[in-house]
């Protein structure tokens, strides 16, 4: 059973300053409140601008809760959910997620109709689909590590390895993009979607295993190059992040958010009292992070707004 916690403003000083860089995305007055608690590993948080809800997954209890800024409502958005994980929405609107339980990626329609988009790659379906990210065009790109794999599975039913895929839904058309991930996890490309940012999270199946973020250039074709890492845990974990407008990367950690330049450089911190899931952009402006933390969610202003608005 998960112990409630207080729910409203967190006390203390909410950013930390590493680079003065970093003022020009703080707001002087901002607070990181806490609007809710008791689920056992909150993920996947997504804005619904033209319903005004936030959206997130609660994996363990196969559900997905929202949350209304306006009113300050929190409700259940679907349950049962098949496991949800990561969220995104795509350029209509519309709500695009990771379920584990059947290796998919889903989408939610208008009418709140569900459409299996894809399962599998060469008839053999996926491990257990964790971030995605929808570029311009409407192409899916999302992590497929085993975390969420049903272990009694057997081996030989399923992909090899643990990847990135892109699923372009006008044509079917879906390709393994990387070769060399343990356990590839967040993503999320730069503003003008030439770079693609993608979190190895392989420590947490290895001791000698990664948890750094890499970043790779994306051709128009979506073909991938580089590769190298920009970004290191240092014995860390990491896991979800977003590009803000100017190409800052807000990555979830350990102890909240840090705040990178594109070329990696730390600038700053959002102390959150739990581990990091994920984040996303949100609000009327934009401008308000919210944040998937273990057991809960919170929300804080910023001065910066996500690229995929």
């Amino acid at each position: 059973m998960v112990a409630e916690k207080p729910l409203g403003p967190l006390p203390g000083p909410v950013f930390e300053i590493i680079d003065p860089r970093f003022a020009a995305c703080t707001v002087a007055d901002a607070r990181v409140e806490r609007i809710w608690t008791g689920s056992r590993w909150t993920e996947g948080p997504a804005w619904l601008a033209d319903r005004g809800l936030l959206v997130w997954s609660d994996i363990p209890g196969d559900r997905m809760l929202c949350y209304e800024p306006a009113s300050g409502r929190i409700a259940t958005f679907r349950a049962p959910a098949m496991s949800p994980n990561g969220n995104t929405v795509d350029r209509e609107g519309r709500l695009v997620t990771c379920e584990q339980t059947p290796h998919r990626i889903a989408r939610t329609e208008p009418d709140g109709t569900i459409t299996p988009l894809v399962d599998r790659i060469d008839g053999r379906p996926f491990n257990s689909p964790n971030d995605v990210v929808v570029t311009r065009d409407g192409v899916i790109w999302f992590s497929d590590p085993s975390y969420g794999r049903d272990r009694s599975r057997p081996a030989d039913d399923g992909v090899e390895g643990c990847h990135v895929y892109r699923f372009d839904p006008a044509t079917g058309d879906v390709r393994q993009m990387t070769h060399d991930f343990v356990m590839p996890n967040g993503l999320a490309f730069s503003p003008d979607e030439s770079l693609l940012y993608i979190v190895d999270t392989g420590s947490t199946e290895r001791p000698d295993g990664p948890n750094h973020l890499r970043r790779f250039a994306a051709s128009a074709d979506g073909a991938l190059t580089g590769g190298d890492v920009l970004v290191d845990a240092d014995g860390g974990h990491f896991d979800g992040l977003r590009v803000d407008t100017e190409g800052r990367l807000w990555l979830a950690d350990d102890h909240g958010i840090r705040c990178h330049l594109p070329d990696g450089t730390l600038i700053g911190r959002l102390r959150l009292p739990e581990r990091a899931a994920n984040l996303t952009f949100g609000g009327a402006d934009g401008r308000l992070l919210m944040m998937t933390a273990t057991t809960s969610v919170y929300i804080c202003r910023v001065n910066a707004a996500g690229a995929a608005r």
